[in-house]
């Protein structure tokens, strides 16, 4: 198993317009003993850094070795720092909440959650992933052949959330192919990817590349990818129209095909360019690949709409389609947005891995959790997106006790996860912009926004 991971996962570089994550070297050599072996004793994270072949393998998301030793020991008492005035630091995990500062370096390493993990969560079956694909394809096929069929006003609604919630399901599926989480197969990911992703007109390497980079730069404010903070100054600089659609719903859960073609505020580039920013030359073929899938589905989708009609192809697929967007929009948004209390982004030297990835959330869904596969279990993905989805839940609960308060156990939700709809709307009422200054940040609010009085 650790032969095969180490031929089809290699470290590549970032996108030369991204700064590398800087790496940490411990200021004791028992800590540097203790981070080498827990890191190369666990077989998913034997990496090669060979140069990559024609194949269309993911590379891994995590680097092998995280600069966060440095930091845990770090001085952690820096007064007040910017969104949150007289913030008191904390003691990493402290006894009460009035102690604890969730900006403030983890007490603990990447390998100590590691090591907290049981083996067979790294373990890929890719037998078990392709039997979530054949359930997840019987029940979409199923799903349109009844809508057809029974064709009635009071139907279609049900067949719009039911088909655009296992659209999203499709999408989840696609997602793990590309963090190489499906199998150890680079070429089933690949080619599984590309049909789960072009069938609902995702450009799968365009949007694998731009997702590893959002991994490897998560909690970044300036090199993160996806739903990152507007600095002040990007944020004063957009007219009154974009800067009210963003932050107005339901605008902001309809952008994912708007970042596709255009990225976000701040970054230029396109999904489907392989001449974009967001490529490496060597990347180009992968994304004229991608393009060309899409470009087939969209025909295919245009060709369908001449033989059925174009109203019965609005309600068996562009509407599922938009719902699907929503449902992508919603959940990665809440994934980095919407907690109860404010949450840091970084920059500079105080950003690492570990601490970025600590600042995301999970969030329970009720009934959807098994439908789009335990996505919103997000921390433990985030910081290790090579485990398989349906290993997230076990691998989350063995790290609780490691991860303490950098942990915020997500509120349970009922059947269907309306409970979220209030973290949205209170986050895109009160999360507008960072400051241009300082490498510990939180979301400020554009009191003018909506209307309000200008707060003094």
């Amino acid at each position: 198993m650790a032969s095969r991971v180490v031929s089809e996962c290699g470290l590549r570089p970032l996108p030369r317009i991204y700064p590398r994550p800087r790496t940490g070297i411990p200021s004791a050599a028992a800590a540097t003993q203790l981070q080498f072996r827990a890191l190369l004793e666990a077989p998913s994270m034997a990496v090669s850094g060979g140069r990559r072949g024609r194949g269309w393998e993911l590379r891994v998301n995590a680097p092998l070795m995280v600069g966060v030793v440095d930091e845990e020991f770090r001085e952690r008492e820096r007064g007040a720092v910017n969104g949150v005035a007289e913030m008191k630091l904390g003691e990493g995990d402290g006894d009460g909440d009035g102690g604890f500062d969730p900006g403030a370096p983890p007490p603990f390493g990447l390998a100590a959650i590691r090591a907290a993990i049981p083996k067979h969560c790294w373990v890929k079956d890719p037998w078990r992933s392709m039997s979530y694909v054949a359930r997840d394809v019987a029940v979409v096929l199923g799903l349109a052949a009844a809508a057809a069929f029974f064709n009635h006003w009071a139907v279609w609604p049900l067949y719009w959330f039911a088909q655009g919630t296992m659209f999203w399901a499709l999408f989840v599926l696609g997602h793990d192919c590309g963090h190489g989480s499906f199998s150890n197969n680079q070429k089933l990911n690949s080619v599984v990817g590309h049909l789960l992703h072009s069938s609902i007109l995702v450009p799968y390497h365009g949007w694998r590349i731009s997702h590893r980079t959002h991994h490897q730069n998560h909690g970044h404010v300036e090199n993160d990818e996806s739903w990152h903070p507007l600095s002040e100054k990007i944020y004063r600089s957009l007219d009154t129209a974009t800067r009210t659609l963003r932050f107005t719903l339901p605008f902001p859960m309809l952008a994912y095909p708007v970042y596709l073609w255009g990225r976000s505020p701040g970054k230029s580039g396109s999904h489907f360019d392989p001449k974009s920013d967001l490529f490496l030359p060597n990347e180009r073929k992968d994304v004229i690949t991608s393009t060309v899938c899409w470009s087939a589905m969209a025909a295919l989708l245009v060709c369908l709409s001449f033989v059925m009609g174009p109203v019965q192809m609005l309600k068996l697929y562009a509407i599922p389609n938009l719902v699907f967007v929503m449902w992508l929009d919603l959940v990665t948004y809440l994934h980095h947005h919407g907690h109860d209390e404010k949450l840091p982004w970084y920059r500079g030297k105080e950003w690492s891995y570990l601490r970025g990835g600590l600042t995301t959330l999970d969030r329970d869904y009720g009934w959807i959790n098994n439908i789009h596969h335990d996505i919103g279990t997000h921390v433990i993905h985030h910081l290790f997106p090579q485990i398989p989805h349906y290993h997230l839940v076990e691998a989350t609960e063995a790290a609780k006790p490691v991860l303490g308060k950098y942990y915020r156990t997500p509120k349970k939700s009922w059947p269907l996860p309306f409970h979220l709809i209030g973290n949205l709307v209170r986050s895109m009422k009160e999360d507008h912009f960072v400051s241009d200054t300082g490498d510990v940040v939180y979301y400020q609010k554009d009191s003018e926004l909506h209307g309000s009085q200008k707060s003094e």
